[in-house]
């Protein structure tokens, strides 16, 4: 049984006596035995000041894009105060917002892809209270995807976003605690925040390993199977097509009016050598993309969870939509997480190679061959602030 950062503070909470200290949390910042964050340090005799609310929101309530506003917890009466707001100036906190405080306690479940939006948080949220003289412990939860396997290519310079906000490749196999620790390497900070562990895990153990259970960390990442195929199924997000949003399948269900289901089944039957089938559907979302219309396309299912490559699977999934569906195929035009200047299939990987060759019948097969100079490249520099060992290395 692992004990999570969390676990491990409330467990013995004389740490925090005398403190007057700030949380930022989220829906999944559960102790052990399930109970949020804050209620669990609130029974330990250590109540947050102020609580601090990520993408989606404190209680995970809105959708992607749509903004938090600040609010008071009902069950404690604390301040919640909104890190993700109505435009691009709200993502990046102001010290103000943690004057007062001693100390801020971050704990934020990650899923381990490049695009999900809480470590970019943490790391600015982190800047801002050390530039308002406030201490910073990460109360570090595990990789859901494991942390031995790396996949994708690192991005390009000016290709940096909310969605993509650090150097890490697609599926970094990195803690939320490990990313701070590599920023506060890359930026020259006199000391990185303390990272209280997370004991009894290995890199090699994946969430379905853990014994413990799947809590969305935000609303349309219901199971931990769905954060397996994001960091492929995510690109979806880059087009018109429906990744499913607005179903009970998000990430599963993959169409759109007028796509022919039957031949795109047929077109991504080469991803069972990835671990997953393709079937045929209809589906009809009831909100975003194609609200109320009836989509074909398929879905996903996940046969051997070892063998599944998610990036990979997402440009598949993309080079087989282009070509039996180029009429309902098009390239998001609206701007995505506050930036317009630049595609949304860019910003997501990291460049515009992909794009590019994919509207040009390029060589894909050779961006796809220089991810592995990425990962080698990445492995070598993340060594430097492991906290948990690879397998056959030390700590």
């Amino acid at each position: 049984m692992i004990a999570t950062g969390l676990d491990r503070l409330i467990s013995d909470p004389r740490a925090l006596r005398g403190r007057r200290f700030g949380l930022l949390a989220h829906g999944a910042s559960v102790s052990s035995d399930v109970v949020p964050a804050h209620l669990a340090l609130t029974a330990a005799g250590a109540p947050p000041a102020r609580l601090f609310g990520p993408e989606h929101g404190y209680y995970g309530v809105e959708q992607d894009m749509v903004g938090s506003a600040d609010q008071r917890d009902p069950w404690t009466g604390i301040d919640i105060v909104s890190l993700y707001g109505d435009d691009a100036s709200s993502l990046l906190p102001k010290p103000s917002a943690f004057h007062g405080l001693d100390l801020l306690l971050i704990d934020l479940q990650d899923i381990g892809a490049r695009y999900y939006t809480y470590a970019a948080t943490a790391v600015w949220a982190t800047e801002a209270a050390r530039a308002a003289g406030c201490e910073v412990w990460i109360l570090d939860r595990p990789n859901p995807l494991g942390g031995d396997v790396v996949e994708g290519n690192l991005p390009r310079p000016g290709f940096a976003s909310f969605v993509g906000a650090f150097r890490l490749p697609v599926r970094h196999g990195l803690t939320l605690g490990e990313i701070v620790r590599l920023e506060a390497l890359r930026r020259n900070w006199s000391e990185a925040p303390h990272v209280i562990a997370v004991e009894g895990w290995s890199r090699d153990q994946p969430w379905n390993e853990l014994g413990r259970p799947w809590i969305a960390p935000s609303p349309n990442m219901p199971t931990f199977e769905t954060a397996l195929v994001y960091p492929g199924l995510c690109l979806v997000e880059a087009t018109e097509i429906s990744e499913g949003r607005g179903t009970a399948r998000p990430f599963f269900l993959i169409g759109a009016p007028g796509v022919r289901p039957p031949e795109l089944a047929r077109a991504l039957e080469p991803l069972r050598a990835l671990g997953v089938r393709a079937l045929p559907t209809y589906f009809r979302p009831q909100f975003q993309k194609h609200r109320g219309e009836v989509c074909g396309g398929v879905e996903l299912a996940i046969v051997d969870a070892t063998q599944v490559k998610p990036f990979r699977l997402g440009i598949e999934l993309l080079v087989a939509l282009k070509s039996v569906a180029p009429r309902a195929f098009r390239w998001r035009e609206a701007p995505y997480e506050f930036v317009a200047d630049r595609p949304a299939v860019d910003l997501l990987t990291g460049g515009d190679d992909f794009r590019r060759a994919l509207d040009e019948n390029g060589d894909l097969d050779a961006w796809i061959a220089s991810w592995q100079a990425d990962e080698s490249a990445f492995r070598l520099e993340r060594s430097a602030i492991l906290i948990y060992p690879e397998a056959g290395g030390s700590e």
